[in-house]
């Protein structure tokens, strides 16, 4: 990926990266999983789940 014209690629952790994606230094990792929890919490209590994309 270092050769790549792109500048950074940002990837979220819902997925395993390879090796090679961990090692490359223009694509960088997000965690979603405080998102997804905070998702599973709202809709246990029949809150807005939208409302944590506005």
């Amino acid at each position: 990926m270092t050769s790549s014209r792109l500048k950074e690629l940002v990837i979220t952790d819902s997925i395993q990266p390879t090796e090679a994606m961990r090692k490359a230094p223009n694509i960088r990792v997000l965690s979603v999983a405080t998102l997804i929890a905070e998702a599973i919490g709202r809709t246990a209590s029949e809150e807005s789940v939208s409302s944590l994309f506005d």
